[in-house]
């Protein structure tokens, strides 16, 4: 067999050898990935990982790495990248802190299903169980938190491992995978014979067989109601389900609104879209899930901050579930009706069967009370009367000038809900948050990450001022490598949610929620990127104006009202139906 040279100028990788041939395992790796199509990858080098970077300065010409400056950082950036290009996102981290400062990464993709190959390196396997220098048990720490994981003691496991890996991560319900590789088996020479893609594992069921009884009862139940109310979550992106979606709705004639995470599935300005569910979601979604007749959830998992109280949540409708994962079926909500299979070949089978109606009479209740929210909550929050800004006016002027076809990403607080409320899409893949987890610090490097899946499209990345603080890092990513992202920091001096819950439900006793700030744009400016801080209305359009426009990254901080807070609330504890407007 011939061993190929990964240092001479003249060496050729496994692609461009002949059929059988000897290569390393990390050169395996690295074939593996251009197989599966990938073309960027997020990571930081250690020890245990360095044999697979050391192969990786050999194809430089077919992978871009982007070297984060935290291992949570490159994480978040590839859940991003995962988001906005439908594509599987890649990351590389080293062994011991580097594995395990990708959990909190994985425990957010992993409940807000967004597709990840996590590479880790690991040490020798003769040193596994000993304590050794950056060793942890990397499999059962990341068990609760992926899709799958596997640990690789021997070269010639690896493009299996990988082939399974990606096909996990990609199929079904998607979520992050996590492949640990020890040293020894990266060093390793076997002979290879190619990397084959994977689309089969026994008693792995990603794509379920639709029963069609099932199918026409929930049509029959749809075509007898007389107040049916769609929810839809990020199942239908997942499901790349966005047209047969809209094609349903619009002949069923049925109300739909979204979970924070279904937000961009359907046109904001769509005549059926009536609003965000959940504790800051709209009045209307809210009241009236407790007064429809038929309630149909397709991709999303009743979550409780959808949910509010469970015994009191829509106990006079009968319920229908579309979703891929037949674990999320009765978890929460007890159904009438499950239609276990991918809404992409589910939703033309239903709409096939339903009637064409109007629901006119009861699209205009929510109309009605939607009115009631403008004037109560709406109208001052995007057009107030003081002389404080509001986060929500920052989103609306940022609504006018991207005509809603920017890419935003939040990261989480109240502004995160704020830019949910109001923020405007035209197009699917736009919205970019932490639903499931809320992790603070998400919101700067999944904006780097989600410019590398759409360079195409303007990426806006609103975050607060504590969120910001978390993972600031990444400007140095930005600075190194180029991408060109809009940051909107909404100042308002506080931990802005959790302060409204102690001002709401402790008295005021605001206990450590004041937080302190550096110079933003200073800090920035320190990483070469320009930017401006605005406190005057009168500066606040013709700064998103320059932000927007500015050739490469752009930092703009915004002080807003301290003590301002995000209604409507449905209270911890409280119906849906229960929702406070102020």
């Amino acid at each position: 067999m011939n061993t190929v040279e990964t240092k001479n100028d003249d060496s050729k990788t496994a692609t461009e050898a002949t059929a059988t041939t000897q290569i390393s395992g990390s050169q395996a790796v690295l074939e593996a990935l251009i197989a599966e199509k990938v073309e960027t990858i997020f990571g930081y080098p250690g020890g245990a990982i360095m044999p697979i970077y050391d192969a990786l300065y050999d194809y430089n010409d077919k992978l871009k790495h982007i070297l984060v400056r935290h291992e949570q950082g490159g994480i978040h950036a590839a859940q991003g990248f995962a988001r906005t290009s439908g594509k599987v996102g890649v990351v590389f981290a080293t062994s011991g802190p580097g594995a395990t400062n990708l959990i909190t990464g994985l425990a957010d993709a992993m409940i807000d299903s967004n597709p990840l190959v996590c590479i880790t390196g690991q040490v020798f396997a003769h040193l596994l169980g000993t304590d050794a220098f950056q060793e942890t048990d990397v499999i059962n720490i990341t068990t609760p938190v992926t899709k799958w994981n596997y640990q690789v003691t021997d070269a010639s496991e690896i493009p299996e491992a990988l082939a399974k890996a990606f096909y996990i991560a990609r199929s079904g319900r998607p979520g992050p995978v996590l492949i640990d590789i020890t040293k020894n088996a990266q060093v390793q020479l076997f002979d290879y014979d190619g990397y084959k893609k994977c689309n089969h594992i026994r008693s792995y069921r990603p794509k379920p067989i639709v029963r069609k009884e099932y199918i026409q009862e929930a049509a029959d139940l749809i075509n007898q109601a007389k107040k049916p109310l769609i929810l839809f979550g990020q199942g239908v992106i997942l499901g790349k389900a966005e047209k047969e979606f809209r094609t349903f709705i619009e002949k069923s004639g049925i109300p739909a609104a979204w979970t924070v995470m279904g937000l961009s599935a359907l046109p904001t300005d769509h005549p059926q879209n009536v609003g965000m569910l959940g504790m800051h979601g709209n009045y209307a979604p809210n009241v009236l899930t407790n007064e429809c007749d038929v309630l149909i959830a397709i991709g999303m998992r009743f979550d409780d901050r959808v949910t509010g109280r469970l015994d009191k949540y829509a106990k006079q409708a009968k319920i229908i579930h579309l979703d891929i994962d037949p674990a999320e079926i009765d978890k929460n909500v007890k159904t009438d009706v499950a239609i276990w299979g991918d809404c992409k070949e589910t939703l033309p089978l239903l709409t096939d069967r339903v009637e064409s109606k109007s629901h006119s009479d009861w699209l205009a209740y929510f109309r009605e009370l939607e009115e009631e929210e403008v004037k109560e909550v709406i109208q001052e929050e995007l057009h107030p009367s003081t002389d404080q800004m509001t986060m929500g006016e920052v989103v609306n002027i940022l609504n006018e000038l991207t005509d809603g076809d920017a890419v935003i990403v939040t990261d989480v607080g109240q502004h995160q809900m704020v830019a949910c409320r109001y923020a405007k899409f035209n197009q699917s893949k736009s919205n970019v948050t932490s639903g499931g987890l809320g992790t603070m610090g998400f919101g700067l490097p999944a904006a780097i990450g989600a410019w590398y899946g759409a360079p195409e499209r303007p990426v806006v990345a609103i975050i607060g001022d504590g969120g910001f603080q978390m993972t600031l890092q990444e400007l140095g990513t930005i600075m190194q490598f180029g991408a060109k992202v809009k940051i909107l920091i909404l100042n308002n001096q506080f931990l802005g949610m959790v302060r409204q819950w102690q001002q709401l439900f402790n008295d005021k006793r605001y206990s450590f929620v004041d937080i302190t700030s550096p110079d933003f744009v200073a800090v920035a400016k320190g990483y070469h990127i320009e930017g401006q801080k605005v406190s005057e209305r009168s500066e606040l359009r013709d700064a998103l104006k320059t932000m927007l426009e500015h050739p490469d990254s752009y930092l703009l901080e915004v002080m807003v009202g301290k003590e301002n807070n995000v209604f409507p609330m449905v209270a911890q504890g409280s119906s849906v139906a229960e929702i406070r407007l102020k």
